[in-house]
């Protein structure tokens, strides 16, 4: 998903599939992937994860911080979020509008594999209202380390964007050539709920501009309120190299996450994000979902 403004478009991750034992709500599985166009800047709008669909899909919608949970040798999962990002710059004010949905199947008890798309509107940006369908992925997530004495698991996640039409690209909507990410999951888990640790790598390909290179490092504690509401706190940094310039993005996402039953899940998600190159812009973004597992 992408937010333009005026030369700039800020490309969102959709959610990702849930893990688990936490409830899922992105961009989600989504850390927030920007196109740095002329003037090479960058700007966090969330969504999302998506949600956390990811182009950045992420377990844990609407955080970007994904958990190393799968759905289980012949489990599916959908997931679909709504989100509003909006960022005010100079008095100005521009709109995304996504909506990711994500498709998850559990290949065996610790690998799943995904795919997901997401449609964005962005208004207003200079040529009028942009929309359609973002970039189609395919991902996957596996869990390949878990020691139940201590509560500690690691998984890997690479993910692979397919690309869009030159138009689209222009228009953006997304990015027009093959881009992916691999991502290290990390969760463990405690007496008060869980915290995720991740780390990832990504490149970003374009047809009209210049390629992008990023790194992204986040912690994501959980709390369990009760035995169905769940509060999260997702707290991450992120650098972006296009062109001989690196960006530095740090954001923060409140979310709230309950279990209407065992195969449902609901989330309400907050957002804000500042970066070294545009200190006067803010960006927020609330982000709604649900997961539902079959």
């Amino acid at each position: 998903m992408f937010f333009a403004v005026d030369e700039e478009v800020l490309i969102l991750p959709s959610p990702a599939p849930s893990g688990r034992f936490l409830l899922q709500m992105r961009e989600g599985n989504g850390i927030y992937q920007r196109f740095l166009n002329l003037s090479v800047r960058l700007r966090l709008a969330a969504f999302l994860s998506l949600g956390s669909l990811a182009f950045g899909a992420n377990a844990l919608q609407p955080l970007i911080s994904d958990d190393t949970g799968t759905q289980g040798a012949g489990g599916y999962q959908i997931e679909f979020a709504v989100s509003q990002s909006q960022e005010r710059f100079d008095g100005e004010t521009t709109r995304l509008l996504s909506a990711p949905l994500v498709f998850t199947r559990g290949m065996t008890d610790t690998l799943d594999v995904y795919v997901g798309a997401a449609y964005a509107r962005i208004h207003p940006n200079k040529d009028g209202n942009n929309s359609g369908i973002s970039n189609p992925l395919v991902g996957a997530k596996w869990r390949f380390y878990e020691n139940v004495e201590s509560k500690t698991s690691l998984a890997l996640k690479p993910e692979i964007i397919f690309p869009m039409s030159a138009g689209r690209e222009e228009a953006g909507l997304g990015v027009g050539k093959t881009s992916g990410s691999v991502m290290m999951l990390l969760t463990q888990e405690f007496g008060f709920g869980a915290v995720l640790v991740n780390a990832a790598v990504g490149r970003d390909r374009f047809r009209h501009a210049d390629d992008e290179t990023y790194g992204r490092f986040s912690v994501a504690p959980i709390w369990n309120l009760t035995e169905k509401w769940q509060l999260a706190l997702d707290m991450g940094v992120e650098s972006r190299r296009s062109d001989g310039v690196t960006t530095y993005l740090r954001y923060a996402e409140l979310a709230l996450l309950y279990s209407l039953n065992k195969d449902i899940d609901l989330a309400l998600g907050f957002l804000v994000s500042a970066d070294n190159q545009n200190p006067r812009a803010t960006t927020m973004v609330p982000i709604g979902s649900v997961s539902w597992r079959f």
